[in-house]
């Protein structure tokens, strides 16, 4: 009994154990057959839920509006684009558009201010305007000159006289008032409105002196001025105003700007031929300029 009891521990032991089947499978599942898991959302920072909520105050993005024959020659994209350049201006998002055939009219007024001004240049620049008169005879030997031109006005400042002289005299008037009236001035009274001329061609002698030199007057190279009327019709004199406390330092720097554009520049300090007026001409020296 006992040799059986351990024959058959013996042969139990031998046997293979019996398998144990895991609750899932061991095999990798193929992609996309996964399950699916719950998604969690992270938790947002307090600068994040604040910056959400700013978000969700702001006012939704306008429709747009059928596109205008302006947008529809543009192209694609031409509201968004003029939307877009729109944001953060206080004025509405929709691109105002111009009256039908207003660019047309208003091209058409500039070529035609642009043929007025061409058509009464001089010297080849619009904004010395006058008429071209040609050769000037001179009725004493070294008197007259060629190619003058009667100036009305320069850089629309009108002269008080239509003046005639060269175009190297009248190029410097131009840059002289430019840089040295307008400047000086600046928009007192209006702005620059006339220039008072004392001057301008003549054929005599220096200082209408009996045997002195031939003037550069008489070559169609010297202009007087004797003063400056403004837009509200105020007018600073050289005589009056070259020593007074207010218009004295304005005259003081034109006359000191036309040195440089002219050859010749006196005025009161130079002699007393020269009280009432300022005398600009080109004649040019080896020295320089001489301005008194």
């Amino acid at each position: 009994m006992k040799h059986v009891i351990v024959a058959i521990l013996i042969g139990c032991l031998g046997m293979p154990a019996a398998a144990i089947a895991p609750d899932t499978s061991t095999r990798p599942l193929a992609r996309g057959q996964e399950p699916a898991q719950a998604l969690t959302r992270p938790k947002l920072r307090p600068e994040a839920k604040a910056l959400l909520a700013i978000e969700a105050a702001l006012p939704s993005r306008p429709k747009l509006r059928p596109a205008s024959e302006q947008e529809k020659a543009m192209g694609a994209g031409a509201q968004v684009i003029l939307a877009s350049a729109a944001v953060g201006l206080p004025q509405s998002l929709h691109p105002v558009t111009r009256p039908k055939g207003l660019a047309e009219k208003v091209m058409g007024q500039r070529r035609k201010a642009k043929r007025e001004l061409a058509r009464g240049a001089v010297c080849g620049d619009p904004a010395i305007q006058g008429d071209v008169v040609g050769a000037v005879p001179g009725r004493i030997r070294g008197c007259g000159f060629q190619n003058a031109v009667k100036v009305r006005s320069v850089s629309g400042v009108v002269l008080s006289q239509s003046s005639v002289m060269d175009c190297g005299t009248a190029k410097a008037l131009k840059t002289w008032i430019d840089k040295g009236v307008k400047l000086a001035l600046g928009n007192r009274g209006g702005g620059v409105k006339s220039l008072r001329v004392a001057a301008h061609y003549a054929c005599r002698t220096r200082n209408n002196q009996k045997g002195a030199k031939i003037s550069e007057h008489g070559k169609g190279r010297a202009i007087d001025i004797s003063g400056i009327k403004l837009k509200n019709e105020e007018v600073i004199t050289v005589l009056k105003g070259w020593r007074s406390a207010k218009n004295g330092p304005a005259l003081k720097r034109m006359h000191k700007a036309a040195c440089g554009p002219f050859g010749t520049v006196l005025g009161p300090n130079a002699d007393r031929f020269h009280q009432d007026h300022f005398h600009f001409d080109t004649a040019r020296y080896r020295s320089g300029s001489y301005c008194r």
